[in-house]
């Protein structure tokens, strides 16, 4: 999705009130079939869809994987600045030179398998949409490639981090990285409407449909095996749980203060944002900062930002040809700028 206008700095308009016209914009704007807004306890819609529908919510994984590691920081039983070599011998090419943190901060040079044709699931991919992968399956095509960069000589973003991620919370536990997922944090926050569906391809009810476009026509890109992304992005939730998953987050009730310390260590990555271990600092144009994480996967996006006063959850059905990065931006602005 571009979001251009973040780097441009427009002038936007303000609101002190909830944003319902800039949410409405989203959809009005043809960018998106319907979208659900949720700040604090209150959410909104636009479009044919109820507050509390299920979303895809991709990449936003990434940042439940990288708690379960920092909670593993905690207990001693995982060292940031180790060598990933440490906890995965013999899996990461070079790996006794690329560090955990290298690696959730995405500053470990490691290829994207996501790049290679057919192996993402923002794009069409036919029948091979239902086909099962495994970890080792997603490995072998990043490590085809070479790498980016030397580790910690730069920054990029590379889903084959979080499957590495998910492999060492494995690795260290005994246990999947969902189990660990479910285990830490999903049933003590009672996230009863977060799951990771693995090898399930449809979505809970109520959810609307997401589409794309197939030569010219639009379809359904509801249905997928979503185990090409696994640990890189294969959940689903809803606003109201994204939203009590970052609260309890900042404010260290999943990790110590050391460790949510740890996550928020920033490097530059891109011109609309910088990433720490599983989060993202977002910079508004009035020039206010927020925190949290996007997703995006066929049919779905998510942006669940985040400041000390407020907590944000946006998913939306975006629409093939549509671009609501406009709306998108005001609808952030008018929530997190005074």
């Amino acid at each position: 999705m571009n979001l251009t206008a973040f780097v441009a700095g427009a002038v936007l308009a303000v609101s002190p009130v909830f944003p319902a016209a800039q949410l409405q914009e989203i959809v009005d704007s043809g960018g998106a079939s319907t979208a659900v807004l949720r700040v604090g306890d209150r959410a909104s819609t636009a479009g044919p869809i109820t507050p509390d529908a299920y979303f895809r919510i991709g990449s936003v994984t990434k940042t439940f994987v990288a708690t379960v590691i920092l909670q593993l920081v905690d207990e001693q039983r995982v060292r940031l600045d180790d060598p990933i070599e440490r906890y995965l011998p013999g899996v990461v090419p070079d790996g006794e030179r690329i560090t955990v943190r290298q690696v959730l901060d995405h500053t470990s040079g490691i290829y994207d398998y996501a790049h290679d044709p057919g192996w993402s699931t923002n794009r069409w991919r036919g029948d091979d949409r239902f086909r099962h992968y495994e970890p080792a399956q997603l490995l072998e095509v990043a490590f085809s490639h070479p790498p980016y960069f030397e580790p910690g000589a730069g920054w990029h973003y590379s889903n084959t981090n979080y499957i590495v991620a998910g492999l060492l919370i494995e690795r260290v536990t005994g246990r999947s990285y969902g189990e660990e997922i479910v285990r830490r944090i999903i049933r003590p926050l009672r996230l009863v409407h977060t799951s990771l569906p693995g090898d399930r391809p449809g979505l809970p009810e109520p959810h609307a449909p997401g589409y794309t476009s197939v030569d010219g026509k639009l379809v359904d890109a509801t249905r997928m095996n979503p185990s090409l992304d696994w640990a890189a992005g294969e959940m689903v939730s809803t606003t109201a749980d994204v939203n009590r998953f970052f609260e309890a987050l900042f404010a260290a009730r999943l990790t110590s203060k050391a460790a949510l310390a740890e996550m928020r260590r920033y490097v530059p990555a891109t011109d609309l944002f910088d990433y720490g271990l599983g989060l993202q600092r977002f910079r508004l144009p009035c020039g206010t900062t927020a925190e949290g994480h996007s997703g995006e996967i066929l049919g779905y996006t998510t942006y669940s930002t985040h400041t000390g006063a407020t907590h944000a959850t946006l998913s939306y059905n975006p629409l093939p040809g549509g671009d609501p990065s406009s709306a998108v931006i005001a609808l952030f602005t008018a929530i997190h700028c005074d």
